[in-house]
């Protein structure tokens, strides 16, 4: 069945689910600065508002906006800056 998560004292939530060929979550955001870690190779979309990201070993920020995606390595973290809430797809593999 699905999993629900919950993170940064509950400022991030998500539900995740096992599809045929891949595990994704699906979430929200509220605002604020959150640093995220990876296990496994991560493609992160935005659905809905935007997304502030530097990568790990970036010094540039790109903003992602709803329909845009980026893809995070395994074994790697993330910082994520997020003026307004905003919603997410994170599939991962």
């Amino acid at each position: 069945m699905f999993k629900t998560n919950e993170y940064f004292d509950g400022k991030v939530k998500s539900i995740a689910f096992q599809g045929k060929d891949k595990s994704a979550t699906v979430g929200v955001m509220a605002a604020g600065e959150y640093v995220f870690n990876t296990a496994e190779k991560e493609k992160m979309t935005v659905v809905s508002g935007s997304l502030g990201v530097q990568l790990k070993g970036e010094t540039e920020v790109i903003t992602y906006t709803a329909g845009q995606s980026f893809d995070v390595a395994e074994n790697s973290e993330f910082n994520v800056n997020v003026a307004a809430d905003c919603a997410y797809l994170c599939e991962y593999g």
